[in-house]
């Protein structure tokens, strides 16, 4: 009798996880089937797989979005992580306005801010050149709430004053601090919040499509009035992409754990 309960519990989480697999699974198999599949013959190809390469537009609107993935993330680190790290430091009264500032983007539509920093980005042009590039920067304010409570979570776990502490009183530099105490310390949060910033930036439309630039998503949209297949082989691939990454933010940040784990040990 006091196995039955259990047993009746591991059926549930075993039907429970399948459900949840067929539900997220059953739509990418469909786009799959779609990409593949001539509806006229039932013929399987990978034509519209091999536009993801050949076709000229797409291919350069996939480099572009990745480049802007890569130069977000960037700037996203470089702008959160000293300045979370100094005013937990120096200003901690100041971390309720760091707070409201970075999850303000949240509560205005992207739509409004388009409209608001159109303005700003004719001076970024005009200094930059008329490039897609020139989208991290309103990127980076997009990708501000969800990096940003991805790694308050992370310095919230440790005692970052006892670390600068102890580190300054060893005649550290707060260059120092920062990159070889704290940073290490902090890497979890780091990479979900690079991986959020990557899956955001792959999949943003508002901003490519209001301002006139050629990413990934603005293309798909594009190709899909004319090359439906074409289109959703290339949405399928950024999802897999995208759930690749964080498959392997999961692997690196278990592995972290099991080896600080045996080095407590």
């Amino acid at each position: 009798m006091t196995g039955s309960p259990s047993v009746g519990f591991r059926v549930f989480r075993a039907v429970f996880l399948l459900a949840c697999v067929a539900f997220f699974a059953l739509p990418l198999v469909a786009m799959l089937d779609f990409s593949t599949k001539i509806p006229a013959t039932g013929e399987r190809t990978f034509a519209d797989w091999q536009a993801l390469v050949t076709n000229d537009s797409l291919r350069e609107s996939i480099i572009v979005s990745v480049e802007l993935a890569v130069l977000t993330v960037a700037g996203m680190v470089l702008l959160l992580v000293p300045t979370m790290i100094w005013v937990r430091l120096r200003v901690p009264r100041a971390t309720r306005l760091v707070e409201f500032l970075c999850l303000l983007p949240l509560t205005i539509p992207a739509l409004v801010i388009v409209v608001g920093i159109k303005n700003v980005m004719a001076w970024v042009n005009y200094y930059i050149g008329d490039t897609p590039l020139a989208l991290t920067f309103p990127y980076i304010i997009l990708v501000l709430p969800f990096s940003y409570r991805a790694i308050d979570s992370a310095l919230s776990a440790i005692d970052v004053k006892t670390l600068s502490e102890a580190a300054r009183s060893l005649g550290a530099g707060w260059p120092t601090v920062f990159v070889r105490i704290v940073l290490p310390n902090i890497v979890g949060g780091v990479l979900g919040a690079a991986t959020i910033t990557v899956a955001l930036v792959l999949g943003e439309f508002t901003f490519g499509s209001l301002l006139n630039y050629q990413t990934m998503p603005v293309e798909i949209a594009a190709i899909y009035k004319v090359q439906a297949r074409a289109a959703v082989a290339a949405a399928l691939a950024s999802i897999i992409l995208i759930a690749v990454l964080l498959m392997l933010l999961s692997y690196v940040s278990r592995d972290r754990r099991t080896r600080e784990g045996r080095a407590t040990a």
